[in-house]
Parts: C-alpha cells; sequence; structure tokens
C-alpha cells in the first residue's frame, strides 16, 4: 500500500512540478507557495477521519506537493548568484531540522497523551504555516515580469507539462543535471522508505536507537549544509561540490551495504551527513544556468524528478530485498539473534547484509560519471555576453529574452 501511494504521489509530482514552477514565473511564487503547503498538508487531519480518505488524498496531493520547486525558485528570485548556495543550504538545513525535531516531539506526545494529539498538533502547526505564508511572506517576484491580469501570456505550451521535458532535452546542461538527479536520488528515496526498518529488524537497533540516530544525522547534515557547503563552494566551485557531494553518497551506501554491526551504520550515518550537500549544490547549479524568468520551471523539473524517483525507489528497494530474501516484514525473537544469525558464515547476509544498498551505490556511481560532464561556466553570464553584443535587436525580440531579465531580477537588496 505504501509503494502504491508513494508511486502515485510520486507520479503526479512528475507531471505537475515544471507546470507549477513555470506558472510561479508567470504569476508570482507567494500563492503557489501557499497551495503547495495547503495540499501538502491536508491529509493530515484524515489520519483519524478515515484512513482511506488519508490515503486518497495523499496521493492526489501529489499534483501540488511540490512545495522545494517554489521554494527554491523564490530564493533565486530574492538573492544574488554568489549568495545562492548559502540560502540553498539554509533551506536543506531547516528541512533537515524539521526532520531531528517532529520524530521526538511526535514519539513523546503519542507516548504521552495519544496519537490524537499527535495528528492535531500536526493540523495545528500546518494552519500557522499557511497563515504565515499569507501574512507575512511577500510576493518575490517583481511587478514588471508578471503579467497585468490572471491568464495573460500562459499558452497552452507553458501549460503542457511534457513541453519543460521538450526544452531539457534541447538544453544539454540542464539534461545531463536532470540525469544526475534522477540517479542519485532513486536510491534515496528508496533508502528512506526502508532503512529505518533494516536498521530495526536486520541490524538489531532498538526505539531509542534509531531516535538518538536519526538526531545525531540530521544534526550533522544542518552543520554540513550550513558550514561546510560555503565553504567547499568558494574553494573547490560548485560542479566539484556536487561530484564530492555524491562521492560520499557512494561510500555511504556501500557502507550500509555491507556493513554488519552497529557502529559501521554509525559511522556510514555520518558520512550521509556530508553527502546532504548534493541536493543545495544542485539546487545552485541548475540556477545558475538558467534565465531568471525560468527559475521556477527548472526548479520544477528537479523537483518532478524528485518526485519520480519517491515512486520508483521504493519499489526498487522492495524488488531487491525480495530478490535477495531480506525479510522486513517481521522483527527477529531478540536483537541478539538477529545479530547471531547475521555472523553465520553459511547465511549469504553475513557477506552482504543490505545488497539494495549496494545496487543504490552502483547507480550513484553512474550519476557521478554523467555529472563528469556537466560544464562549470553558468549559461547565465555567456547570456549577457551575447545579448550586449545584439543589443540593436531587442526591440524586435518576442521571447522575452531581455536584458532585465537576464541581470538578477533584485538590484536593490533592501526590497
Amino acid at each position: 500500500m505504501n509503494g502504491l501511494i508513494q508511486g502515485v504521489k510520486g507520479f503526479f509530482s512528475f507531471l505537475s512540478a515544471p507546470l507549477i514552477g513555470a506558472l510561479s514565473d508567470a504569476w508570482g511564487r507567494k500563492y503557489f507557495l501557499l497551495i503547495t503547503v495547503f495540499f501538502t498538508c491536508a491529509p493530515i487531519p484524515l489520519m483519524r477521519i478515515s484512513p482511506w480518505w488519508y490515503f486518497a488524498m495523499i496521493s492526489v496531493s501529489g499534483i501540488f506537493s511540490v512545495t522545494f520547486s517554489v521554494i527554491f525558485a523564490y530564493v533565486a528570485d530574492v538573492t544574488q548568484e554568489h549568495e545562492r548556495i548559502t540560502a540553498y543550504g539554509l533551506v536543506s538545513a531547516t528541512f533537515a531540522a524539521s526532520l531531528v525535531t517532529s520524530p521526538a516531539i511526535g514519539a513523546y506526545l503519542s507516548a504521552s497523551y495519544g496519537d490524537n494529539l499527535v495528528v492535531l498538533v500536526a493540523t495545528l502547526v500546518a494552519v500557522v504555516d499557511i497563515c504565515f505564508i499569507l501574512l507575512a511572506v511577500p510576493e518575490s517576484l517583481p511587478e514588471k515580469i508578471r503579467p497585468a491580469s490572471w491568464g495573460a501570456s500562459i499558452s497552452w505550451e507553458q501549460a503542457d507539462p511534457f513541453a519543460s521535458l521538450k526544452k531539457v532535452r534541447k538544453d544539454s546542461t540542464v539534461l545531463l543535471i536532470c540525469i544526475t538527479v534522477f540517479l542519485s536520488y532513486l536510491p534515496e528515496a528508496g533508502q528512506y522508505s526502508s532503512f529505518f526498518l533494516y536498521l530495526r529488524q536486520i541490524i538489531g537497533f532498538g526505539s531509542a536507537s534509531i531516535a538518538a540516530f536519526i538526531a545525531v544525522v540530521g544534526i550533522l547534515s544542518i552543520i554540513a549544509q550550513t558550514v561546510f557547503l560555503g565553504i567547499l563552494m568558494r574553494s573547490i566551485g560548485n560542479k566539484n561540490t556536487v561530484l564530492l557531494g555524491l562521492g560520499f553518497q557512494i561510500l555511504q551506501l556501500a557502507w550500509y551495504g555491507f556493513g554488519s554491526q552497529s557502529w559501521m551504520m554509525w559511522v556510514a550515518g555520518g558520512v550521509a551527513a556530508m553527502s546532504s550537500i548534493t541536493f543545495p549544490a544542485v539546487g545552485a547549479l541548475i540556477s545558475r544556468n538558467a534565465e531568471s524568468d525560468q527559475q521556477g520551471v527548472v526548479q520544477g523539473i528537479i523537483t518532478g524528478v524528485r518526485g519520480l524517483c519517491n515512486g520508483l525507489g521504493p519499489a526498487l528497494y522492495g524488488f531487491i530485498f525480495f530478490l535477495f530474501h531480506v525479510e522486513l516484514s517481521e522483527l527477529p525473537p531478540d536483537q541478539t539473534s538477529g545479530k547471531k544469525a547475521m555472523q553465520d558464515p553459511s547465511d549469504e547476509r553475513a557477506i552482504i547484509p543490505g545488497p539494495p544498498f549496494l545496487v543504490g551505490a552502483c547507480i550513484v556511481l553512474l550519476a557521478f560519471l554523467v555529472a563528469l560532464f556537466i560544464p562549470e561556466h553558468s549559461k547565465t553570464s555567456s547570456t549577457r555576453k551575447h545579448s550586449s553584443s545584439s543589443s540593436n535587436t531587442l526591440v524586435n525580440n518576442l521571447d522575452r529574452s531581455s536584458e532585465e531579465d537576464i541581470e538578477p531580477l533584485l538590484q536593490d537588496s533592501s526590497v
């Protein structure tokens, strides 16, 4: 059931993310941010009302659950190019911070007061979030770029979710970045769906150990995305930072695949925290290779690819676990017997406890090889040179490639 839900939701996200990004380029970010957050949080109260309605709503919510594409486009609107990697790192770090605090708060409230209070508190937090966007978040897209009325300048080509995919095929740089994201996030999505169950039932982690693992890896990820990310971007550049993050991900997955002891998982978790620099670095790289009026489109494409991986990744990992007879449906009688079984030389899991993670490492290795061919230079800078040499023909240009669209959107930082 979980795989089916994630598959439907991921497919919807794949189709809708480029469309919503393109519409936010024309109509503004704020209201699309409001819509995506609302539909992301809408299934929460249905948990206690009707499980089937919850399953249905969380599947359909994939159409609008593409908040990250709008947020990253928003960041691109209000920052200069050299500031974006730090801003993307902060966005990813605050997301990691929510993953650190939320499970602990939910577990405490559930144990102390029951599940009903957990759903109620989550719903109230969602309402506060929506009110905050509505009342406190300003529009980031300047008036000069937005049309005078709703529906203006929106054609069927812009509304066609597959039109953006055709544009990706024509742009070799964006195509390489999309392939890199697909090959790197596919194992990550599968890992998210099964890893903590794997820790508990195969490695022998208890509930307290899993909670501590989430907290430690989350805190290390925050440090990696706020401190090390900026240092790496300044010292080795955007592309090399992506390659380094992919290298950490390969090492992390290989370690998960061969690791059979608890301490190995903890060390691999530290490596996983360093691999979290990949996504904000990719976000900055794709932003540098897109025009100022196309940030929503390209960020939407990336979010759509990740949504597709969210559907395919759990199915891939589940199938590989099935092929290698790694059973996650039942807990072992006790943790000690689980560890003894793993240390038995006649057991194939003694050599490779986690086959899906090794397959994932091979897939990320392909992503690393693809990323080697991504050009380091920014398309924006080359477009500026071209526009300055052909300034006499800009008046007759109807595709909105004017200089004001190519220059950073907000020249005045006080805005």
